[in-house]
């Protein structure tokens, strides 16, 4: 058996330095809980912008520079090392950790964010970072569009993990090609909620016959930082959640086994037996004996985007 601790609870709100800090100390409190694995939600560091949902198309685009500048500003750099207090929270407690991210590609002052999550394992090493390929509706006005080369699935003592963003989770052949690497553990962060998200993942853990854990992300209006701007017209005074979250733990078949974790703040743990997966399969496997590879193939390119050739001496 492996314990799995889904993390649930707001960020420091647009500040990366104080988020990732109070990141490193819920893997501590979700590790006294017996947790082997220590899952966060989408975008955590410094926080999903929620804002792009509220905001007037054209009207408010002094008030979407301002929030734009300060995510930027928290954005994390991977190759700066930003992540080093997570990592060495991972490492101290021998645990591998899952957490969302909006990431800045800091080579010659670039400015492209990217929806990112990473798998930290138990030495602290970044094993995987997946950048969301398909940005949602208004989030392409905030994230640049991700490759396949992190679409993949990687061994941990958990089990083998792999991870799609929100309504990634929608693309088949997304799903396909996780599915194609013998996923155990597929994780979902997501700003989606409610009944009908649910019982997407619910579907995906009869597809895939694997566990699927679902980790929402938690917001309230008492979150946002006191100094963000425009508060009280994006956000009318007697509103209270932002977002419920609705994290989730699905057995392979669809069985919900814990949660949903629904307007509230916590850690949600379960003990997962991966071994169940093998068995799942045994009458549905989409990959093996269900998949006619006689009739569909599937290529993915996995080669990361390239870098702008500028040209000049090197």
């Amino acid at each position: 058996m492996t314990r799995v601790a889904i993390v649930q609870v707001p960020p420091v709100f647009l500040d990366r330095e104080r988020t990732i800090g109070k990141a490193a100390g819920l893997v501590d409190e979700a590790v006294a809980g017996g947790a082997e694995l220590v899952i966060f939600p989408e975008a955590f560091i410094p926080g999903y912008p929620a804002w792009i949902w509220r905001l007037r198309p054209g009207g408010d685009w002094t008030l979407s520079e301002a929030l734009h500048g300060r995510l930027l500003d928290n954005a994390v750099d991977l190759e700066r090392g930003d992540l080093a207090p997570l990592q060495e929270a991972a490492r101290r407690h021998r645990v591998s950790v899952v957490c969302g991210l909006n990431e800045r590609d800091g080579r010659l002052g670039r400015a492209t964010l990217y929806n990112t999550i990473v798998v930290i394992g138990p030495d602290g090493a970044v094993i995987n970072r997946h950048r969301k390929l398909m940005p949602t509706n208004p989030e392409r006005m905030v994230w640049g569009f991700g490759d396949a080369s992190g679409l993949k699935v990687v061994e941990t003592p958990a089990g083998r993990v792999g991870t799609l963003l929100c309504w990634e989770n929608y693309m088949p052949l997304a799903r396909y090609a996780l599915y194609a690497q013998g996923i155990e553990l597929y994780i979902a962060p997501t700003y989606d909620s409610g009944d009908d998200w649910i019982e997407t993942l619910r579907h995906i853990a009869r597809e895939g016959c694997c566990w699927v854990l679902g980790s929402g992300t938690v917001l309230r209006v008492r979150d946002l930082p006191g100094d963000f701007p425009e508060r009280a017209g994006l956000y009318p005074e007697g509103e209270d959640w932002i977002n419920p979250g609705d994290s989730v733990v699905i057995a392979p078949g669809g069985a919900i086994v814990a949660g949903p974790l629904r307007s509230e703040e916590g850690i949600l743990q379960a003990d997962i037996d991966p071994g169940r997966v093998g068995i799942a399969r045994r009458t549905l496997d989409v990959v093996g004996h269900y998949a006619r590879p006689d009739i569909f193939t599937l290529k993915v390119d996995t080669r990361p985007q390239s870098p702008v050739d500028l040209g000049g001496e090197g």
